[in-house]
């Protein structure tokens, strides 16, 4: 999607005339996409006027396609400038530049990120060659029409306002890989950045290059479960951007200043705990899977640590594909009570996905061990724990950023926890970060100011859920199709392989299995499409399309979303512990939302709903203004 799009010379008109920053302000209300207002049109206002300039050269034809703000690929960011057309070869080129009001910067120390002021304060933030080359490959590697029109992609960044006197800070060294692949530019360099672009774009292409790419049928994206095999083979699966190449380079360099301290053979090992919060598709799983690769391939001793069964199984079954032995992989991938005896610092580093999972004992009846948390930490030089508090979903889960401080302090070990370790970007739900505020507003979960969502992501209501199944089962290419429910229906076909009957009944003579009693890999098996999830066998995982059976747990009463705890199925373990005390009437209130709003966000593409409170999905087609099928 593009915000704004013209050519070369009505662009530059729009700029003469003082109207380039109200034009893009109103296609993104008119488009309801979320933005700041006041920094927003300030940095359009400021740094166009100087793309102009850059553009404003006989030698770039006036009929050439301009383009501002072209959302990435199922992401929620944006690229700031684009031109297209040929060069003197009739090749299609489409030039990126990534556009910064700094006058300066600090040199970070990691590669390919930067300490700088933005979003009113210094920050950590990739360097924007980096960011420009990561955003130029993600379009390439999705969008359908680059191949099919052979358009090549020339990546860069203009720093209009940088000092030359600072230059040194900005093309250091240490950036030298990201400046060779998307080149830099300063201040004084106005004459090489139109020079840069003159060498690609010269004359308006025959294609309509902007259009296609508009348009361009999106490649099928590759979920996670899918992935992990190329990230072991150390294939570039994903293309870490922003805050994800920020937390995983910080990450990276507290690891090596741990290993440093043990080599000068002190007294004390250098030991951090770090924190890494994201909410759901902000990209937690792929940061820490890639880590553990780059790890592991530079030889350090390095564990990935996850409750859910469910993935570790999941990973194994695609690993062992490849011929990856099982007892390698179980020695990488394994369960959160596995540190009970383990000795102090054993590991390099403890990798711990899903940490809001985390239980206090291990163990068949949680009776082992101390503290999972603190025994992770005792074992690890350094522990690093990726955290979701909204993902919560049962009453022994204690993950909580709180405790991990706790614990950290307890074995000595030094909290990184900070803005520069939040993911916030969005990249499932088709990169929409409209659709997780309407998730939060309508779960109750927090109140957020835009709940509107791009219809790129599809969200479908039903009255019938045989009519889901079979929608949804249209959408399950590739097997990359499943449904989810909550916890209202009990589970009475529990090591019945073969049994007739079905934990599942609803109207429309709706009938079917739960997941768990035949298969640990329900998510990724061939033949498991109509079976129903939960959230123990998706929580980690996604799919293209999720059709999710919203149970009696949750229901619309007196204007109000409200929870109901006695509509769980007797067969549910998830609320267990927890007495009949207004005291903890919340957190049950606050596991069933949770629940939902996981399930909810397992869809890369689309969320299809079937509600049996009618009430209640009157009341979402009422919020999204999408009518019910």
């Amino acid at each position: 999607m593009i915000v704004y799009s013209k050519t070369k010379a009505d662009f530059i008109s729009d700029v003469r005339d003082g109207l380039i920053a109200d034009l893009i302000e109103e296609e993104m209300k008119k488009r309801k996409i979320g933005f700041n207002v006041i920094s927003e049109h300030r940095a359009w206002q400021n740094s166009l006027h100087y793309m102009k300039d850059v553009l404003d050269d006989e030698g770039i034809d006036g009929e050439c396609k301009v383009a501002v703000e072209l959302q990435i690929p199922l992401t929620s960011k944006r690229v700031d400038f684009i031109i297209c057309g040929c060069d003197e070869y009739d090749n299609n080129n489409v030039v990126i530049v990534e556009l910064k009001q700094w006058d300066d910067s600090k040199v970070s120390g990691r590669p390919d990120v930067v300490y700088a002021y933005t979003g009113n304060a210094m920050r950590f933030v990739t360097h924007p060659s980096y960011q420009a080359y990561s955003y130029a490959k993600i379009i390439e590697n999705f969008n359908e029409s680059v191949n099919k029109y052979h358009i090549n992609f020339e990546p860069c960044s203009y720093l209009h306002n940088y000092s030359e006197k600072n230059r040194s800070h900005i093309q250091n060294k240490l950036y030298e890989e990201a400046i060779s692949l998307a080149p830099i530019f300063l201040a004084r360099d106005r004459s090489k950045l139109t020079d840069y672009i003159k060498k690609f774009i010269k004359k308006k292409d025959s294609i309509d290059i902007l259009y296609q790419i508009d348009h361009g049928k999106l490649k099928p994206s590759k979920s996670l479960q899918e992935a992990v095999v190329g990230m072991f083979n150390g294939n570039k699966e994903f293309y870490l951007i922003d805050e994800q190449k920020v937390a995983y380079e910080i990450i990276k360099s507290k690891i090596k200043d741990s290993l440093r301290v043990a080599d000068k053979a002190e007294n004390e090992f250098g030991k951090y705990t770090i924190i890494v919060e994201g909410g759901p598709g902000t990209g937690k799983s792929v940061v820490a899977l890639q880590l553990l690769c780059d790890l592991i391939k530079n030889n350090y001793s390095a564990l990935y640590a996850t409750k859910t069964t469910a993935t570790r199984e999941v990973y194994f079954k695609k690993l062992r594909q490849e011929k990856y032995k099982l007892s390698y992989l179980k020695s990488l991938f394994v369960g959160t009570g596995s540190f009970i005896d383990a000795k102090l610092n054993y590991f390099d580093c403890i990798i711990v996905d899903e940490a809001h999972r985390l239980i206090s004992k291990s163990g068949m009846f949680h009776n082992l061990g101390e503290s999972q948390i603190k025994e992770i930490i005792h074992a690890s030089k350094v522990s690093v724990f990726f955290i979701d508090e909204d993902q919560i979903v049962t009453s022994s889960d204690v993950g909580t950023i709180d405790e991990i401080i706790k614990r950290a302090k307890e074995e000595g070990s030094k909290v990184i926890h900070s803005e520069d370790l939040k993911l916030v970007s969005q990249f499932r739900c088709n990169g929409s970060d409209g659709y997780l505020n309407f998730l939060d507003n309508l779960l109750g979960i927090k109140e957020t100011a835009n709940t509107t969502f791009d219809l790129d992501y599809e969200l479908r209501l039903f009255n019938s859920p045989s009519k889901m199944r079979e929608e949804l089962r249209k959408k399950n290419f590739n097997n990359k199709a499943r449904m989810v429910a909550g916890y209202c229906y009990d589970w009475i076909t529990k090591d019945k392989v073969d049994s007739s009957e079905f934990d599942i009944n609803l109207e429309d003579d709706f009938h079917a299995k739960r997941n768990f009693s035949n298969t640990k890999t329900w998510a990724i098996d061939e033949n498991s499409f109509d079976e129903v999830g939960c959230i123990h066998t998706s929580q980690g995982l996604e799919f293209d399309y999720c059709g999710v059976i919203i149970g009696k747990d949750l229901e619309f009463i007196n204007n109000r979303v409200v929870t109901n705890k006695y509509n769980r199925a007797k067969t549910d373990q998830s609320l267990n512990g927890i007495k009949n005390k207004v005291s903890e009437a919340v957190k049950v209130d606050r596991i069933i939302r949770n629940t939902y709003k996981v399930l909810l966000t397992r869809g890369m593409k689309g969320s299809y709903i079937y509600c049996e409170d009618k009430n209640l999905l009157k009341y979402i087609s009422e919020m999204t203004g999408i009518a019910i099928e």
